[in-house]
C-alpha cells in the first residue's frame, strides 16, 4: 500500500539522489532573516481560502530577499505552505520570472516575439549583447544587468518594446536601449514611457509579493497606453476614420502619420 508522503519533514530531509549523489538539505536563513520573512509570509498566506494559493506570491517575497529563488527560498516556502520542496521546485523552475540564479538590479528584457522583432526586436537585442558582452540571461560584470529575450507583454501598438524589471519602454531602437542600459550602469535616472518610476529588481519582487509600493507617487503613475491603444476601441464606436498608423521607420514619414485606406473617402 502507498502512503502519502510526510509534507512537514520533506524540507529537512535530503531530496531524491542525482546520479546516486544525495543532494544536501538546504539551509535555513539566519534567524533574523527566517523572523522576517516568516511574519511577511503569514500576511501574504492570508489573504487566501487555500494556503497553497499562497505559493506564487511568497516565491516573489524569497526573491525579494536574494535576488533570485534559492534552494533555501524554496526551503522557507515549503515550510510555510506544508508542500515538499520538489513541489516547490516544480513551480519555481516553470515560470521564467522567477530566477534562478543571481542576476542584476535591472532586468532588461527585450521583446522578440514575431511584431516586436520584425520592427527591430532582433536588432536591438544584437545590440545590446555584443554591447553589454553578455548572452541571453547573463549579468554584466558591475552586477547592474541582466539581458533576456521575452515573449510578448501585450504592448504591440508599442513595438518593439524593452521592459526594465516590467516596466514599459515603447518605441526603441538599437541606439536608445543601448544609452538606456548605459544609464542603468551609471546610475543615472532612468524614466519608463509609462508606468511607476524604475526601482530595483528586488523591489519590484516584494511589490509583486503584494505589498505597497511606499514610493511617493509610484501609485498614481499610469501604466496603460495612450492613443496607439485607444485607435481600435474608436473606430469600433466610429469615433475616428479608418486610418492605420505605421511606424515612421516603415512608412519614412513622420511618427504617427496617418495613412488613408481604400473607401476613407466615404468618411470625409
Amino acid at each position: 500500500m502507498t502512503t502519502a508522503p510526510d509534507r512537514g519533514s520533506a524540507p529537512s530531509t535530503p531530496e531524491a539522489p542525482m546520479l546516486g549523489i544525495p543532494a544536501m538539505p538546504a539551509p535555513d536563513y539566519p534567524a533574523d532573516v527566517r523572523e522576517r520573512l516568516e511574519r511577511d509570509g503569514r500576511e501574504i498566506i492570508a489573504r487566501y481560502p487555500d494556503s497553497r494559493s499562497a505559493l506564487l506570491p511568497l516565491l516573489h517575497l524569497t526573491q525579494a530577499e536574494e535576488g533570485h529563488v534559492t534552494r533555501t527560498g524554496q526551503r522557507f516556502c515549503a515550510e510555510l505552505l506544508d508542500l515538499t520542496t520538489a513541489e516547490v521546485n516544480a513551480v519555481a523552475t516553470f515560470y521564467s520570472m522567477y530566477r534562478r540564479k543571481p542576476s542584476g538590479d535591472y532586468q532588461v528584457g527585450v521583446c522578440t516575439n514575431t511584431l516586436c522583432a520584425v520592427m527591430g526586436g532582433d536588432a536591438i537585442f544584437d545590440e545590446l549583447k555584443e554591447h553589454l558582452a553578455v548572452g541571453n540571461n547573463e549579468t554584466t560584470d558591475d552586477g547592474k544587468v541582466t539581458l533576456e529575450h521575452i515573449e510578448c507583454n501585450a504592448a504591440c501598438d508599442y513595438a518593439p518594446v524593452v521592459m526594465v524589471n516590467w516596466e514599459f519602454f515603447d518605441n526603441q531602437t538599437p541606439e536608445s536601449a543601448r544609452r538606456m542600459v548605459d544609464d542603468l550602469r551609471a546610475g543615472r535616472e532612468v524614466t519608463p514611457t509609462r508606468g511607476a518610476p524604475l526601482c530595483t529588481f528586488k523591489e519590484t519582487a516584494r511589490i509583486l509579493a503584494g505589498f505597497p509600493d511606499q514610493r511617493p507617487g509610484a501609485v498614481e503613475a499610469t501604466g496603460a497606453g495612450g492613443e496607439p491603444s485607444l485607435v481600435g476601441l474608436r473606430l469600433a464606436r466610429g469615433e475616428a476614420p479608418a486610418g492605420r498608423r505605421v511606424s515612421p521607420r516603415a512608412a519614412g514619414g513622420p511618427a504617427d502619420q496617418p495613412v488613408p485606406l481604400p473607401g476613407d473617402e466615404e468618411n470625409e
